[in-house]
């Protein structure tokens, strides 16, 4: 666990040092992200980084919490923006640094395949994988609403082995079919080192960079808007409907560029 923990605190602090000097104006922003503001983002990210040290702590409490969101399901994001909305900007960000340390302390002291309560149930790494993902995902929102562009990191490794791991289930959490064929992915790192999931003699590959690959399954960019080179049918429609995250099907966003590397 000491890799995942470390990067994921590397995650946290590395959006903390963007969100840190901004003045109230700016915490007040609307993001493409349901037009939440910034606030929302940090509020967000602080209450299910509370929620995930229960998950890691205290089993009943954790329980407890999962059936006060179940009673409204339908309002259940409203209802976790809500602690974080109440306090002052810089009361939120206080209470988010003590969430996520005491979240990143949890995991270090699990074993890395310590099964966690959850909306689904997943090992303790893939829970802090999965909480690096959210981190870097709604930074992604943050940086765009500021007009920034962010140091990319080898960090993002762990996002794209995630988003090859839910290749199925980007077609199941829809009730299509799983293909049957396998998709080859060959991503450049950040550091210039290349990723590879799959066997190269597969008919359906992507290639290109992490960091889009990374953007398209945590639906932040359009796959289209993107500089990836897509070969195959399969490939194709998994890029159409990648989902890293857990819960219902979400649309991501629509294409604006309107244009596919094809190769092969």
């Amino acid at each position: 666990m000491k890799e995942i923990c470390n990067d994921l605190r590397e995650e946290c602090q590395a959006l903390d040092d963007i969100v840190a000097e901004l003045d109230d104006e700016s915490w007040s922003l609307k993001t493409s992200f349901y037009d939440w503001t910034i606030k929302d983002e940090i509020a967000h990210l602080a209450y299910f980084d509370y929620f995930a040290r229960l998950s890691a702590t205290d089993k009943e409490a954790f329980e407890k919490e999962m059936l006060i969101l179940a009673e409204d399901v339908e309002n259940l994001f409203e209802k976790t923006l809500e602690p974080g909305r109440l306090k002052s900007n810089k009361e939120l960000l206080e209470w988010w640094r003590t969430e996520r340390n005491l979240m990143v302390e949890a995991y270090g002291k699990l074993d890395p395949k310590t099964r966690l309560p959850w909306h689904i149930p997943m090992s303790a790494r893939s829970s802090a994988t999965a909480r690096l993902m959210e981190t870097w995902a709604h930074g992604q929102d943050i940086v765009d609403t500021l007009g920034l562009k962010r140091p990319s990191s080898d960090r993002i490794k762990h996002i794209a082995h995630l988003g090859v791991s839910t290749f199925a289930w980007s077609f199941s959490c829809r009730g299509l079919a799983v293909p049957d064929e396998k998709v080859s992915v060959d991503l450049e790192s950040p550091s210039g080192q290349i990723w590879t999931w799959g066997t190269q003699s597969s008919a359906n590959i992507i290639k290109g960079k992490a960091e889009d690959f990374c953007l398209v399954v945590a639906q932040r960019r359009h796959y289209l808007d993107t500089n990836l080179q897509v070969k195959g049918d399969t490939a194709k429609k998994w890029m159409e409907i990648a989902q890293v995250f857990a819960g219902p099907p979400v649309e991501g966003p629509n294409p604006k560029r309107g244009q596919v590397l094809f190769y092969g």
